[in-house]
């Protein structure tokens, strides 16, 4: 009888992930207190190299050796569905800092009210309306994209994630041009650190996101996925989407209300 579930062979990456994982934080906290970043370096490489290792295998076993069944499959979208839930706590905690902060001001030195003296905010109908635009436009590429995985329309799909990675980069350009024009910086006290936190997680998660959805496109190239079989490209829609609804509470509670 054939075993349903994927049981994995034995493999060096998770020690080699967490060796790098030491490293890089062993090395940023060195770096701090003033020395090299031979460290750093030496530990984001090896957490690079196992990652590309790592999924190439998690492709390999998915693609070519016919691992992921069905019950495989299920619980790896449960996976990336329990991965989504954690980011959501993640943000959570940025947001609650935010507004207690701005419904509470009493403190001295925020001046007794929110925004706090000094601090000119940035104009929400600016480059924070145009960035919700395009990010919102790329969830209806990205979701046009599954559509067109769904009914086996390859050219459809491939164009579709090549809008959305476009989308992807104009808006980490938009932020990035956003962060340049702004009169404050993260060391202007709570409003600060609360603004340039939320929003730089944001985009670093934008920036993973396309990543995610790039290598996709390849994998579209090389017809990795098919109308049923495509939970890599679900996963990085899930995810997707998952960072236009994070930018829709940033964009209505810290820079419109907040503003």
């Amino acid at each position: 009888m054939i075993n349903p579930y994927h049981l994995v062979q034995v493999s060096p990456w998770p020690l080699t992930g967490s060796l790098g994982a030491l490293m890089l934080t062993s090395g940023i906290a060195l770096w701090f207190h003033g020395w090299n970043m031979g460290i750093t370096l030496l530990g984001l490489t090896i957490i690079l190299l196992t990652m590309f290792q790592w999924w190439r295998d998690v492709i390999r076993e998915a693609t070519y050796q016919g691992y992921h069944t069905s019950i495989v499959a299920s619980g790896l979208r449960l996976g990336m569905i329990l991965f989504i839930v954690s980011e959501v706590c993640f943000f959570f905690a940025f947001f609650w800092a935010f507004f207690h902060s701005s419904l509470a001001p009493e403190a001295v030195n925020m001046g007794s009210m929110w925004p706090p003296k000094g601090i000119n905010t940035l104009n929400p109908w600016g480059v924070p309306l145009l960035n919700t635009i395009v990010l919102l436009s790329s969830g209806v590429t990205v979701t046009w994209a599954h559509h067109a995985i769904l009914v086996s329309k390859e050219f459809e799909a491939t164009s579709a994630l090549i809008l959305t990675i476009i989308l992807g980069i104009e808006f980490t350009a938009l932020q990035a041009g956003e962060y340049v024009e702004t009169s404050f910086s993260i060391a202007d006290g709570t409003y600060g650190s609360t603004f340039f936190v939320a929003t730089g997680f944001h985009g670093l998660h934008v920036i993973i996101g396309t990543t995610f959805l790039f290598i996709c496109l390849l994998r579209n190239f090389v017809l990795h996925f098919s109308n049923h079989h495509h939970v890599g490209f679900e996963a990085a829609a899930w995810y997707w989407h998952f960072v236009d609804v994070v930018w829709l509470f940033l964009f209505v509670s810290i820079y419109w209300w907040g503003h």
